[in-house]
């Protein structure tokens, strides 16, 4: 159901830096980064950080991720959101800063959370 969640922090180096100790006896390290953003997980990025500044800044003070089965369910999952009342945050569409399959659709809901879904099968 969860691809990934991401939160804002204030101090991104400090957060960081905490991460990183806190969740290694978890077996979740960086996997990706960005300027002022870090993805941590064990096989994906799964739990990201990011400041107000960073590249991959999100509306809202939370982002979540849905899984979707195909690019498909994507384009209806944005469709029906934007019908629902959610407000355009990016439309379907390949994300190839992440990874070359990374299909996925934003938008903005009622109280200023960025949701998306994405689908990592190439098509």
């Amino acid at each position: 159901m969860i691809d990934h969640i991401s939160l804002k922090v204030q101090d991104f180096p400090k957060a960081k830096a905490f991460y990183e100790k806190a969740l290694a006896p978890l077996g979740f390290r960086v996997m990706m980064g960005f300027p002022e953003a870090a993805g941590f997980g064990d096989t994906h990025p799964a739990f990201w950080i990011g400041s107000e500044r960073s590249a991959a800044k999100s509306a809202g003070p939370v982002h979540i991720a849905f899984v979707a089965r195909d690019r498909a369910a994507v384009d209806a999952f944005y469709e029906a959101a934007v019908a629902a009342g959610g407000k355009d945050n990016g439309k379907p569409g390949l994300r190839p800063q992440y990874h070359p399959h990374y299909y996925g659709a934003f938008v903005t809901d009622p109280d200023g959370n960025n949701v998306e879904a994405v689908c990592h099968k190439p098509e």
